[in-house]
């Protein structure tokens, strides 16, 4: 499968062919030939991906957050959760298949999983409206939420989406009320509930679902009221760029953390979560596992307080 390289990554990229042709050339000149020239430059790389990746600014993160490669919900699924049994359906209008959802278990613990899927192709891409959940996938959203409080299980939600569907459709059936309804769902759980920003965490789509106990985010995941792009649309008339919007929106996980938007950062591999997913799943999977281990043993009414204080702090932090 061909790399994908980022913009800030084309030196890396330039390396990485050079290394590409000395090597097919060490196989007609003989596997010894390019040897010491090879492993040179593959440590020159090395450390450029590690230079780059520990220096990155707001949009250098937006654009690995979006990354084509970057682990999607399914993926988290087949990783993370054992025996998944996808749920359909908001038992009012239909199935959207933005936002999934079903029971399964994390390292044998009984939990009920919720989160946004992009799709990675463009027949997956169209099926799962690149992660634009409508009105019936946050209804969907607190049907799980109901029947994980009636059987005392809690609550994973992965996020991943640029926004909620802003088209016609959504709108008609009631997105904004649908968007509510699920956040106030999230906020009023006498279960513990964690919501984990994978990639974008992007507006209201978002918060739908991340109105939890505990809010975690990966290194180079966003999470913002508005994507950089419609930001510098609305601000600056499209006089300046997506790049400044996200410097100035702190949108960054290590921002976030600094304002107590986020209570945990989650590391990513160096070259991010694309490039070593078997090293990205394990994180996040020890993180979801300590942080339900922190909330054993609190009673409903503890979860819902805790909460409440969590996000009155953000408030105070802000003021």
């Amino acid at each position: 499968m061909a790399l994908h390289y980022l913009e800030f990554e084309r030196p890396i990229a330039e390396l990485e062919t050079k290394i590409e042709e000395l090597s097919k050339l060490s196989e007609t000149a003989g596997p010894d030939a390019f040897e010491a020239e090879i492993e040179g430059l593959r440590a020159r790389a090395q450390k450029m991906r590690r230079d780059a990746y520990s220096n990155l600014d707001a949009w250098q993160k937006t654009q690995v957050a979006r990354h084509p490669d970057r682990p999607h919900f399914v993926d988290y699924l087949a990783d993370v959760i054992d025996d998944f049994v996808e749920l359909h359906g908001d038992r009012a209008f239909g199935d959207d298949q933005a936002l999934i959802g079903g029971l399964g278990r994390l390292r044998g613990r009984p939990v009920v999983v919720i989160g946004h899927e992009k799709g990675r192709d463009t027949a997956t891409r169209v099926k799962h409206n690149f992660g634009y959940a409508r009105p019936e996938g946050y209804r969907k959203a607190v049907r799980l939420m109901e029947l994980a409080e009636r059987f005392g299980l809690p609550v994973l939600s992965f996020i991943d989406t640029a926004g909620a569907y802003p088209g016609i459709a959504s709108e008609e059936r009631g997105v904004a009320e649908a968007i509510a309804r699920s956040t106030e769902k999230c906020l009023m759980l006498g279960v513990p509930n964690i919501a984990i920003i994978t990639g974008e965490g992007g507006s209201g789509g978002a918060i739908a679902i991340a109105g939890t106990n505990r809010v975690l985010i990966l290194e180079h995941a966003i999470y913002s009221v508005i994507a950089p792009e419609g930001a510098n649309s609305i601000l600056w008339r499209g006089a300046r760029s997506g790049a400044d919007a996200a410097r100035a929106m702190k949108i960054s996980a290590q921002e976030l953390l600094a304002m107590n938007i986020v209570d945990r950062i989650v590391p990513e591999p160096v070259g991010g979560a694309h490039s070593d997913r078997e090293t990205t799943m394990r994180n996040v999977a020890d993180a979801l596992e300590q942080e339900l281990a922190g909330l054993d043993g609190l009673s409903p009414e503890a979860l819902k307080k805790a909460r409440a204080d969590r996000f009155y702090a953000i408030g105070r932090t802000l003021q």
